[in-house]
This record gives structure tokens, C-alpha cells and sequence, in this order.
């Protein structure tokens, strides 16, 4: 067994087998995953990140071009992961085009999806969109149906109580130097934007719950006592719903900075709503080093930009899939490269389209404004 953990070391991504940390009991207990492998850097120290979103799975299913746009999006899913081989991997909402689900078989869309991952052998988490919550389908039901099709579903959902009205997503994911270090140093944040329908009349609130405000502040509070100091450790965060700020950024976009797509106009339902401030405040006041935030949603859109106010950078996504509209865009995804565990380190990300090509490559650090 020590054999093979050292060998997933080197490799980095997934230790083969949950190992205990050599500390506190309250370390151990802190670790979400007690009986999953732990997700770690390379031996170089690196560690590497692919960002699908927006695959919007399940469209049309009565017409021929609904079922060969997920075959489309299932061979662009197995094209990318065989060539960028990343450590983890994220879809960042809207799996599935819920609205045009029937309720007897909406949730095995999701088998669909995660076959790539499981082919590839590579961890992955989800957050879910608007379009995941719709009278026949909801984010709980598709976190519940990925979690038992494979042990590489890193999703979770957050306590009752933390999410609000159809928001169960809310949870992190720590991710370790190597399997036996004691305590991670990078934390991957997903927070449930939520939005979409509960019936055909009943409206779901499109912004991250205010109760999950509270939730960051505990749970920061638990790591830097598991832990230590939260300066110790990176950050990333995954929300579908760009925040509210992300308009303002839009506003004042400097292209030469801020390469990368800029097609769709944030407006009313293409952000968060302003509610949204009490999770943003909290977001950036308990978890430093905190590199980007990453969003999907607005497919037209795939720029990275500097929050001066709170001094955090929000990218969006590349979109990935064949569903959703696409005016004639590439499919894509946004990789993100952490050159080093140590949580300062400069974090590389750019753009790569289903035929390989690199667009909008930056490095994400005190330097990018």
C-alpha cells in the first residue's frame, strides 16, 4: 500500500487509497473525503485544473440534432481530457437543459456526462446552473445521481439549512501537497448560484443563498484550527452565475489586459442579483489567496478581470458544450496551471478550443490587474 500511495504522489491528481494524516485527530475529522483518495500536486509541484461548463445536455430529445449535440459534447469531453490530462477536473453549471427533460429519465443524462471522467480516470466536481433546476429535474437529483455512478465525484452537498430554496450545492474540496501531508494547501470553493424553475410558474432566486455567508465564515474558522492560518493556503471558487460585480467589470474592460472573448452584454439575468453581496463580502473576507473566482452562464464570454474593490480576480469560462446557443463560437474550456503549492505562486490560465487552440493566456497573480 505505501507503494502505491508514492507512486500517486509522483504522479499527482488521486493518492490510490485514503491515507490518515499524522496530526490532530480534529485534521483527520475535517477532511470531507475520510474515505476517498486525497487529490494532490505532482512531485514538480504542479497541479492542473480543466474547466467545462455549459455542456447543456438533453436539448431536444425529440429531434435528431438534440441527441448528436450531447455526442458532440461527449467527444469534445474525451478529445480535451486525453489531451490536457489535467490532475482535476470541474464542470461549472448547466449540465443538462432541464427544461426540455422528461421527469422518468432526466437524471440519466448525467451518466452521459461523467463518462469522459470515469474513461479518463480523472476526479472531478460539478457545480449546477439555472438550467439544472426546472419542474422535472433539480441540482439535488443530479448531485445525488453523479455521486453514485463513481467514486471520482468529488460533489457534495452543503448541511441542511446552508443554500436555500434549491441550492443544496455548496461545499470545497482540499487538495494536498502529497497524500500524507496533514494539512491541503489549496482549497477548490463551489457555490450554487441556483436560479431556474420549481414548476412552470414558481421562480427559483437566482444569487447564492445569504445563509451560505455564514457557512464560509465556520468553516474557515475550522480549517485555521485544524490547519493554521488560512494564509497558508490557496484558493479557487466556482459559481455558474457570474456574481454582480462581474457588470460593472464588463463595463471598464480593457482588452489588452483582459484578453479573451467579451460577446454577450451582462444585463438583468446575466449575473447575480444584487443579493448576491452578502455571500460575495463573505467570499473575499475569510478566504484569502484567493486566485480567481470562475463562472459560466454567459456563453459569449470568456475574459478575466480584476474586482479593485475587493481585490479578486472573476473569470468566466469557456463554454464547452454543443447545447446552448452558440452564434457560431468554439467549444472550449478554461485551464488553470499551479506552478507551486506555495499559495502565492502565480497561477496560469487560458482558453484551449476543441481543435487545440491556446486564446487569452495570463497569469493570475499580484501582478494582473
Amino acid at each position: 500500500m505505501l507503494a502505491i500511495a508514492v507512486l500517486a504522489s509522483i504522479l499527482g491528481g488521486v493518492a490510490s487509497t485514503p491515507l490518515p494524516s499524522s496530526g490532530s485527530p480534529l485534521a483527520t475529522d475535517l477532511n470531507p473525503y475520510p474515505t476517498k483518495p486525497r487529490i494532490t500536486f505532482k512531485e514538480d509541484g504542479t497541479f492542473k485544473l480543466t474547466v467545462f461548463s455549459d455542456l447543456h445536455f438533453g436539448e431536444n430529445p425529440w429531434d435528431s440534432w438534440g441527441p448528436e449535440h450531447d455526442q458532440s459534447s461527449v467527444k469534445l469531453m474525451n478529445t480535451i481530457l486525453g489531451d490536457e490530462k489535467p490532475d482535476y477536473a470541474v464542470i461549472n453549471g448547466d449540465l443538462i437543459t432541464g427544461e426540455n427533460t422528461f421527469k422518468e429519465n432526466a437524471t440519466t443524462l448525467i451518466d452521459q456526462i461523467v463518462a469522459p471522467f470515469i474513461n479518463a480516470n480523472v476526479p472531478f466536481s460539478t457545480t449546477q446552473g439555472n438550467h439544472d433546476n426546472q419542474p422535472n429535474i433539480t441540482h439535488e437529483e443530479e448531485i445525488l445521481r453523479e455521486q453514485s455512478l463513481t467514486e471520482l465525484s468529488y460533489t457534495r452537498m452543503a448541511p441542511p439549512g446552508v443554500g436555500g430554496d434549491h441550492g443544496p450545492g455548496n461545499y470545497w474540496v482540499p487538495v494536498y501537497r502529497n497524500a500524507y501531508d496533514q494539512s491541503p494547501v489549496l482549497i477548490l470553493w463551489f457555490f450554487d448560484s441556483r436560479g431556474g424553475w420549481k414548476t412552470s410558474t414558481e421562480f427559483v432566486p437566482d444569487w447564492v443563498d445569504a445563509s451560505v455567508a455564514g457557512w464560509i465564515q465556520s468553516e474557515t474558522q475550522s480549517m485555521e484550527s485544524a490547519w493554521g492560518p488560512a494564509s497558508q493556503r490557496g484558493a479557487v471558487a466556482f459559481v455558474h452565475i457570474p456574481p454582480d460585480i462581474a457588470k460593472p467589470l464588463q463595463d471598464n474592460l480593457d482588452s489588452t489586459k483582459s484578453p479573451g472573448d467579451n460577446e454577450d452584454v451582462l444585463g438583468d439575468g446575466s449575473t447575480q442579483n444584487p443579493n448576491d453581496s452578502t455571500f460575495w463580502d463573505a467570499l473575499n473576507l475569510n478566504v484569502p489567496n484567493l486566485h480567481a473566482v470562475i463562472s459560466g452562464h454567459d456563453h459569449g464570454n470568456n475574459w478575466c478581470a480584476r474586482d479593485t474593490n475587493k481585490n479578486v480576480v472573476f473569470c468566466f469560462n469557456k463554454h464547452s458544450g454543443y447545447g446552448g446557443y452558440t452564434r457560431g463560437w468554439a467549444h472550449g474550456v478554461r485551464n488553470l496551471l499551479f506552478t507551486s503549492p506555495d499559495p502565492t505562486a502565480g497561477v496560469k490560465t487560458w482558453i484551449r478550443e476543441e481543435d487545440g487552440t491556446v486564446k487569452a493566456s495570463i497569469t493570475l497573480d499580484s501582478n494582473y490587474v
